[in-house]
């Protein structure tokens, strides 16, 4: 794989076998992030539990203390007397078959979130398959299936992100931007991985964290000493 001159020069700075502190670790992505733009940093996570089987799904939302530091656009799914509601709420769209319709139709996809009222399920259900390969389904595990649409949308707005096991049982989330700064970066790390502790399913055996890596969009991985959350 190519690697450009810049990306070069920041691996140089870390230490592809050592664990680092969290803080630490975030010091160095940013030290390392050298693109033009606020840099969004990731956190992925290799959990020791197999995603084929149903009791070893791990996911779940959580609200993170700082946000993503990235503005999220909402749609939602529910009865006409509630589309007010929803936009006055901070909805970006708001409706019922028209939207079912707009999507099915035109690939409308400019949203980052979809939340249903749990009486529009029966019409949202048949968008599984266009909403579901994009991680865009309303599910109740995430906090998007619910009849308190104002509490969702400001909770999203404010920084909720979902996370959930891919085939390769590792969870990638967005945790905050470079300009946030090691210590905000650091709280919402902690808030991510806590979150996935609490959510360890029952039949997971054997080390749960097998791995914990971050890194800023154009930058180097930086593996975090994530066995001190344990």
């Amino acid at each position: 794989m190519f690697r450009g001159k810049k990306y070069k020069e920041s691996a140089k700075l870390v230490e592809k076998t050592t664990l680092y502190d969290a803080t630490d670790a975030f010091g160095l992505v940013i030290g390392a992030a050298k693109a033009k733009f606020d840099e969004t940093v990731e956190l992925h996570i290799k959990l020791g539990v197999d995603s084929r089987h149903a009791d070893q799904q791990v996911r779940g939302a959580i609200v993170l203390p700082h946000g993503t530091g990235k503005a999220r656009r909402v749609l939602v799914f529910c009865k006409e007397e509630r589309v007010q509601e929803s936009l006055d709420a901070g909805a970006d769209y708001a409706g019922g078959q028209e939207l079912v319709d707009r999507i099915q139709k035109e690939n409308f996809f400019d949203y980052d979130v979809v939340v249903a009222t749990p009486d529009m399920m029966g019409i949202v259900g048949r968008l599984g398959k266009i909403l579901g390969p994009k991680g865009l389904m309303p599910t109740p595990k995430a906090g998007t299936v619910t009849a308190n649409i104002a509490q969702a949308i400001t909770e999203i707005k404010a920084g909720k992100i979902e996370y959930r096991l891919d085939k390769t049982n590792i969870i990638h989330c967005p945790i905050g931007k470079v300009s946030f700064g090691a210590e905000k970066l650091t709280d919402n790390y902690n808030a991510l991985v806590q979150a996935v502790i609490r959510a360890k399913p029952a039949a997971a055996k054997g080390q749960y964290i097998r791995s914990c890596v971050t890194a800023s969009t154009m930058g180097p991985g930086v593996k975090i000493n994530a066995l001190k959350q344990l």
